[in-house]
């Protein structure tokens, strides 16, 4: 009968503290406490993006949407992957802010990109 509690009291402290166990997820996500700033999508998001995203396998013509060449670039992110009012929402802001595997651009470019989306992604 001991040796019952004992296991019982085991079994029920291991369950306890499994359950509490968990993994948060976080995301290298830029906070929006500041107005934005200007950006010019043409001056400081292009060569984001050409550096970052509009390379062979990437983000070019003939393979994964949305094209990021300077020629394209801006109708492809206004297709539906840029949302002006909910900019947290918008699939760029998501994918460069955590579902991009590689090339993702430093904490000032995201900044940047996020502040053009904030700004009403304005082709500038």
């Amino acid at each position: 009968m001991k040796r019952l509690l004992i296991y019982a009291g085991l079994l029920f402290f291991t369950s306890f503290v499994l359950s509490s166990c968990y993994k948060d997820v976080i995301l290298p996500a830029v906070a929006n406490t500041k107005p934005p700033q200007y950006v010019s999508f043409s001056t400081d998001l292009q060569p984001i993006f050409t550096a970052n995203c509009a390379l062979s396998g990437c983000h070019v013509k003939g393979s994964q949407a949305p094209y990021l060449s300077a020629d394209v670039s801006y109708q492809q992110l206004l297709g539906g992957f840029v949302n002006t009012i909910k900019p947290e929402q918008s699939e760029l802001y998501q994918q460069i802010n955590g579902n991009m595997q590689v090339h993702i651009p430093n904490a000032d470019d995201r900044r940047k990109i996020y502040d053009w989306i904030r700004n009403g992604a304005p082709n500038n």
